[in-house]
Formats: structure tokens, C-alpha cells, sequence
């Protein structure tokens, strides 16, 4: 694949991304979401500078081929370890470079990266040229709209217009501000308001460049209403806590002629992963976990919930309990069905 193509290949999947989202998108978080959507632009976990310079590469970097397209997010502020470690990224076939400038925890504040990098944009700016130089693949960014007591209209719009200097086309922007002092890194993910209409702006005065949106985006629904705005849509949590809905994103917003991949579908598309990992040593729960809101909403989803938690950790687990979990849902559908079919249906919710 030529890197033009690469390049168009990784803006076309990135219409919809998965976050990246720490102790959420590694390895089998990630295989799980592909067997869901082929088109998707998935990303891993923010991996530090140092990390990847002097960590277990294969640990902190390693995926499975049938990820592409994956984008590596990376955590640093020093403009030549970034470059390192997206040459390292790119050589281990990474699609995508992303600088971390968004996560708002002490300890990336502690490490002068993430969110607090808002306040330094010549700074970023020197990072992303540092990369761009490094490597042929998309150079991207990934930020808040502010920190503190930022105007975010000036800091959103400084960040951008220093990075596109520095050869940056491609922004992932988180619609609330980070508040650095005062709300912890779960509050900053809901308490500051959301500005989709700043990010639209942004997009409307900056036509030449690919602005993805992100923050609080729940459904497919939500994902095409932002998109007659933005290039593109990243789902966070919404896309792990009810992973099903990725099954209809191929059709719903790429515009495939394809069938949607039910939760059922989905679990038996996923199983030759988990069969190779299992006998690679992997425990069960590392892959089971991700797969707790697949049936979410769904008669048997409590069922599916409890067996994967209560068994997929025990010593030795394997795919069986898989197969008990599965036999819970098909069991309380079909008595979903019965009910239905004798007029005295289900109450919302009941059996799951």
C-alpha cells in the first residue's frame, strides 16, 4: 500500500473512531471492536515516551494484523523521544501517530503531557513537527478545547493554527474543556459543558483540514447528526459499555452494503481470537472483561454479565464459560419470545 493511500485509507476510517482509552483499548479491547466494525479507526491506550523507548515493546505495543486500521497514541513532550517512538510506532505498522493532548490526571500533568500541554502550544507544535519529520504515516492531534480558565475560542484555535504550520492536517478534539485543579479525571469527563458548536466552527473557518469531534457522543444517531458538521466522530464510552452498537456502523455511517453484526455474531467472530490467546497463556477475564455490555439492553444481558464475572476469573477458565454465557441469553430470548407470543410480554428490562 503506497503512503498516499495509506493516509486516505486512515481518514476515511476515522468518519468513526474508538477512543483511546486507558486500562480500556489494549489488545483484545481492540480485536473485539474489529469484529464489530471492519471500517472503524481503532486506537490503544496513551503509551508514554519513556514507555516506549525502554518498556516491553511487545506488551506496550503489540496487536493483532486483523486491527488495521490502529493508530498509536502517544504521551510525551519532548519533541525528539516523540520522534523515536513514532519511528518505533510506524516501523511496528501503526497507521497512525496521535499526540496525547487532552487527559487531565495528575499524573500526566506530573509528566508535563496531556491536557496541560493546552497551555503550551508552541510546544505542541514542535512535538507534532518533530513527528511529522520522523515518519510518513498520518501525524495527528488529539486535545480539549481548553484548560482552566482558558478562552477556549483562543486556546482551541492557537493549537490548531500552530500544529497546521507544523504540517498537522488531522485534529481529534474532546468538546469540553479539562479543568486541571479541582475535578478529578472521571468528573472531567462529564462536568465541563460540552461546545459542539466551537468544534463545528472550527471546521467551518478551517475548511483544509480533517476535524473529528469527541465527547459525550452515545449513539450512531448522535454520530451522523455530528457528522453533517465534522469529518469525523470518535466514540469513547458509549462504544465499550454498549459495544453492540458498533455492529451497524459499517452501513449506518460508512455507507457499506453490509450486514450489521449482531452480538451473537459478534462473539463467534471473536472466538478463534480468544481460542489463540487462551492457548498463548492469556486468562479469559483479559478478554471477557471488554465483552460485559455486548448483550446491554438485551433479555439474558444480566445472566451474560454475572457468568462472565463470576467464572471468566477463575483459574484455568476457557471458552466454556463462554458457551454457559451464551446459553443464559439464548435461553431467557427464547422465553422473551414465549411471553411475547402469549400476550403477556416482558416488562423492560425484566430479564436482563
Amino acid at each position: 500500500m503506497t503512503e498516499k493511500l495509506r493516509q486516505n485509507t486512515t481518514q476515511y476510517a476515522s468518519r468513526l473512531s474508538i477512543a483511546p482509552m486507558m486500562d480500556w483499548t489494549d489488545r483484545h479491547c481492540r480485536s473485539l471492536h474489529r469484529v464489530l466494525s471492519a471500517r472503524a479507526l481503532l486506537y490503544t491506550e496513551m503509551v508514554t515516551t519513556g514507555a516506549v523507548l525502554h518498556g516491553d515493546r511487545e506488551r506496550l505495543l503489540g496487536y493483532d494484523p486483523a486491527e488495521h486500521p490502529v493508530a498509536l497514541q502517544l504521551g510525551g513532550s519532548e519533541p525528539a523521544e516523540l520522534a523515536q517512538a513514532a519511528r518505533i510506532g510506524e516501523d511496528l505498522g501503526y497507521d497512525e501517530i496521535n499526540l496525547n493532548v487532552g487527559c487531565p490526571s495528575d499524573r500526566v500533568q506530573s509528566g508535563r503531557f496531556g491536557a496541560c500541554l493546552i497551555r503550551e502550544p508552541e510546544l505542541v507544535a514542535e512535538c507534532m513537527a518533530a513527528i511529522n519529520a520522523a515518519v510518513k504515516v498520518p501525524a495527528t492531534v488529539k486535545c480539549r478545547i481548553g484548560v482552566d480558565d482558558q478562552d477556549p475560542e483562543e486556546s482551541l484555535f492557537s493549537l490548531v493554527d500552530l500544529c497546521a504550520k507544523a504540517g498537522v492536517s488531522v485534529f481529534i478534539v474532546h468538546a469540553r474543556k479539562a479543568w486541571l485543579k479541582g475535578l478529578s479525571p472521571k468528573e472531567n469527563r462529564d462536568v465541563p459543558p460540552l461546545d459542539y458548536p466551537l468544534v463545528y466552527r472550527l471546521k467551518r473557518e478551517r475548511p483544509g483540514l480533517h476535524v473529528s469531534i469527541n465527547g459525550g457522543v452515545a449513539s450512531l444517531d448522535e454520530a451522523k447528526a455530528h457528522l453533517e458538521h465534522v469529518d469525523g466522530v470518535m466514540l469513547g464510552r458509549a462504544a465499550y459499555h454498549t459495544p453492540d452498537i458498533l455492529g451497524a456502523a459499517d452501513r449506518r455511517i460508512f455507507g457499506e452494503d453490509a450486514a450489521d453484526v449482531g452480538p451473537f455474531e459478534a462473539v463467534e467472530r471473536y472466538r478463534p481470537y480468544m481460542a489463540g490467546e487462551l492457548a498463548r497463556g492469556v486468562h479469559l477475564a483479559a478478554m471477557t472483561r471488554h465483552m460485559l455490555g455486548l448483550f446491554h439492553g438485551r433479555p439474558g444481558a444480566r445472566a451474560w454479565r454475572r457468568i462472565l464475572t463470576v467464572h471468566g476469573v477463575k483459574p484455568g477458565a476457557g471458552l466454556e464459560v463462554l458457551d454457559a454465557a451464551l446459553e443464559a441469553v439464548s435461553a431467557a430470548r427464547d422465553l422473551g419470545a414465549q411471553d411475547q407470543g402469549g400476550g403477556g410480554g416482558l416488562e423492560a428490562g425484566e430479564a436482563a
